[in-house]
């Protein structure tokens, strides 16, 4: 049996947080994919709708209590100083980030990808015609 010291749990934290922003950045950015694979929009939309569930409701995503659990084995109650914490905890858990301001990021989150799709089926339009 492997026992993960807890400088490993730290590692393991900050891979769970980089994947976590990149997750973040494919639900918002996810559609401009489709210009490469078009099959990307069988794996988008899903996480369009997780997303907009995870702020419109309120919700924490199941990455958050992951990470927190590894900083808890790793016994830390925050990222160490550095890269991870200056930079992309603040994204990924922006300060001061309350229930009005998780709706609007949804509502946000929402108009971003029908501009994009928007824009994806104006194109598409234009090749068939």
């Amino acid at each position: 049996m492997v026992v993960l010291n807890e400088t490993m749990y730290e590692i393991t934290a900050n891979l769970i947080l980089i994947v976590h922003l990149i997750f973040i950045l494919f639900v918002v950015f996810g559609a401009l994919l489709f210009f490469t694979s078009t099959k990307i929009i069988f794996i988008h939309i899903p996480a369009i709708i997780w997303g907009s569930y995870i702020e419109l409701t309120n919700s924490i995503c199941p990455l958050t209590y992951l990470e927190n659990w590894l900083l808890q084995k790793a016994n830390l109650t925050t990222y160490s100083e550095g890269f991870i914490q200056n930079y992309l905890v603040p994204i990924v858990y922006p300060i001061n980030l309350n229930t009005d301001i998780q709706i609007y990021l949804g509502i946000t989150l929402i108009i971003i990808n029908i501009v994009i799709y928007a824009f994806i089926f104006s194109k598409l339009k234009k090749n068939f015609k």
